[in-house]
């Protein structure tokens, strides 16, 4: 792709993430896209082939973003199980950053809108394998880091995912828990440390 193009498709892509964090899933039209761009419909189709291809590329994007996350992370330190538990809290905080973003990666918020299985795989490689290096650290001899850390990964986006829902409806006074910020982080942090040391991960 010549330098001039991919500057225009990036250009519609940030186009299409500030559509969706500001306006929601209803207003990721092509329509809605090419005016955040400030261009014309016939050039988001040329680009993209249409809204299902548009939507490829954003949940491209979204997984782009989690993975720079991920590289842009402090160094490894000598406590790896700190360094674990520091990555799932930015997890955390990059989900309730933007829970549409996140529901477009992880759920299916886009009726009809399922992304090319080879487009996730590579994806959920290149994001994944960040995370999976990470927990391979602390792994205890002989245990698989990839079903390691599905498992534990499993715990951050139930926890997370639990909270976003909660949030997005009226609170309840006799939940289990208050619903402020400082009593779901304790909660997510405590649900995370007891994965973590269920699945016996520690420095080793």
């Amino acid at each position: 792709m010549r330098p001039a193009d991919q500057g225009g498709r990036e250009r519609f892509l940030d186009a299409a993430l500030s559509v969706l964090v500001d306006r929601g899933v209803p207003g990721l039209t092509v329509r809605g896209v090419a005016e955040a761009a400030g261009a014309s419909t016939i050039s988001v189709y040329a680009r993209f082939g249409g809204r299902a291809g548009l939507l490829d590329a954003l949940y491209e994007r979204t997984f782009d973003s989690l993975r720079e996350l991920l590289e842009n992370l402090p160094p490894s330190s000598e406590d790896a199980v700190a360094d674990l538990l520091h990555l799932a809290l930015e997890y955390r905080t990059f989900a309730r950053e933007s829970p549409t973003r996140y529901a477009l990666m992880f759920e299916r918020p886009v009726p009809g809108f399922d992304p090319d299985p080879a487009l996730r795989s590579a994806v959920l490689r290149t994001t994944f394998s960040l995370f999976i290096a990470r927990v391979h650290r602390v792994c205890p001899p002989g245990a698989d880091a990839r079903s390691t850390a599905y498992q534990l990964w499993t715990t951050m986006h139930g926890l997370v995912g639990s909270e976003l829902m909660l949030a997005s409806r009226r609170p309840l006074a006799d939940w289990f828990i208050p619903p402020t910020d400082e009593a779901n982080e304790e909660m997510y942090r405590q649900g995370v440390s007891a994965m973590m040391s269920g699945l016996g991960l520690r420095n080793r």
